[in-house]
C-alpha cells in the first residue's frame, strides 16, 4: 500500500507540476473555451451557450441576477470557463473567477503572506470586499501534498489527523473572514464537493465531511460536484470513465465512446484533472469540451439555482 500511496505521491507530483494540485442539464452544449494567449486569474467565457429554459427563466426573473466569485485551485482553473458560461446562460449571472493551481484553503486566507500562492489583491476577503458576490463558490481537491507552502508541511500521508484538523480549522477561518468581509451585504459561500480520490479514497470522503460540517455551521451551501463524476452506486469509489448520461448521448461530443455508451472523464495517467487535453506548464482553463468539467459545471450552477428559486 505504501509503493502505492507513493506513486500516487510522484503522480500528484507531476500533475502539479503541468496544471497545478491537484449533472446534466437541458441546455445546449457550450463552445469550446480557447485557449489564452496569456496567463490571467479573471476569466470570463467569449461566448455563452444557447439559452436555458423559459421555466429556468422566469424562476429567476423575479429576482435580481446573482454575482458569483469562484476561486479554487486547478480544478477550478480548468472548470472557470465552463462554469462561467452556465451560471450566465442559466441564471443571467454576473461572474469572476479568480482561481491558483496548487492552492488549498489557506492560501486564500488573509494573514499569509509570502508563505501564500495567492496574491494579497486575490485574496478571499480581499475579493469579496472588492465584488460584493452573493456567492463565493469555494472548489478544493484538498492538497494532500505539502505543494502550499502556507500548509507549513503538514500532509495527509506523513500525519493525517494534523491535515484534518488543520484543514478543518482553516476552512472555519476562511468563512469567518469571508462573512466579516461581506458586512451587512451577505455572501453565501457554496462548498463544492470532491469526486474519488484513487489512490486514498477515505481522504476526499473525509474533507467532503469537513465542507458539509463547514457549511451547515455557518449557513452555507454545498454542490454535490463530486457525485457527478462517480459511479451511481459507489459514491467514493474511482472511475476514468462513466456510462453516458442522456444528455450526453443527444450531445455526441460529449460522448467519447458512443458505441460502449461510455464517456471519459480524465485522460490516461491522469487520475485527478478532468480537462480531456494534456497539462501544460502554464495552467489555463480547458480547451477542449469534457465530460466530467461540464458535469460539475452543472451541479454547482443547479446548487446556486435551487437556492434563488
Amino acid at each position: 500500500m505504501r509503493k502505492l500511496w507513493a506513486a500516487g505521491v510522484l503522480a500528484g507530483a507531476l500533475l502539479l507540476a503541468g496544471c497545478g494540485d491537484p449533472g446534466a442539464g437541458g441546455e445546449a452544449p457550450e463552445p469550446v473555451p480557447k485557449a489564452p494567449g496569456a496567463e490571467r486569474a479573471e476569466r470570463t467565457p467569449s461566448a455563452p451557450p444557447p439559452s436555458a429554459t423559459s421555466t429556468t427563466r422566469k424562476r429567476i426573473a423575479a429576482k435580481p441576477a446573482p454575482k458569483v466569485l469562484y476561486l479554487g485551485d486547478s480544478l477550478a482553473m480548468e472548470n472557470q470557463d465552463v462554469l462561467g458560461a452556465h451560471l450566465k446562460d442559466r441564471l443571467g449571472a454576473r461572474y469572476r473567477s479568480a482561481p491558483y493551481s496548487g492552492t488549498t484553503l489557506c492560501d486564500y486566507l488573509e494573514g499569509t503572506g509570502k508563505d501564500s500562492l495567492v496574491p494579497d489583491a486575490d485574496k478571499a476577503a480581499a475579493l469579496i470586499r472588492a465584488e460584493r458576490p452573493d456567492y463565493v463558490v469555494l472548489q478544493f481537491w484538498g492538497n494532500a501534498w505539502g505543494y502550499t507552502p502556507c500548509m507549513d508541511g503538514i500532509t495527509y500521508d506523513k500525519a493525517p489527523g494534523k491535515y484534518f484538523d488543520r484543514y478543518a480549522a482553516d476552512a472555519q477561518a476562511l468563512t469567518r473572514q469571508i462573512d466579516a468581509a461581506a458586512g451587512a451585504g451577505r455572501t453565501r459561500v457554496v462548498w463544492v464537493l470532491q469526486g474519488p480520490d484513487a489512490i486514498t479514497p477515505d481522504r476526499v470522503r473525509r474533507v467532503n465531511a469537513l465542507y458539509q460540517a463547514r457549511a451547515r455551521a455557518s449557513g452555507g451551501l454545498v454542490a454535490d460536484a463530486g457525485k457527478a463524476v462517480a459511479p451511481a452506486s459507489a459514491r467514493y469509489s474511482w472511475a476514468e470513465k462513466l456510462p453516458c448520461t442522456s444528455y450526453e448521448t443527444k450531445h455526441p461530443a460529449y460522448c467519447t465512446e458512443p458505441g460502449r455508451n461510455l464517456t471519459a472523464l480524465h485522460r490516461a495517467k491522469d487520475y485527478l484533472h478532468f480537462c480531456l487535453a494534456p497539462t501544460t506548464a502554464k495552467s489555463r482553463p480547458c480547451p477542449v469540451r469534457s465530460p466530467g468539467i461540464r458535469r460539475m459545471a452543472s451541479a454547482i450552477t443547479e446548487a446556486v439555482a435551487s437556492d434563488l428559486r
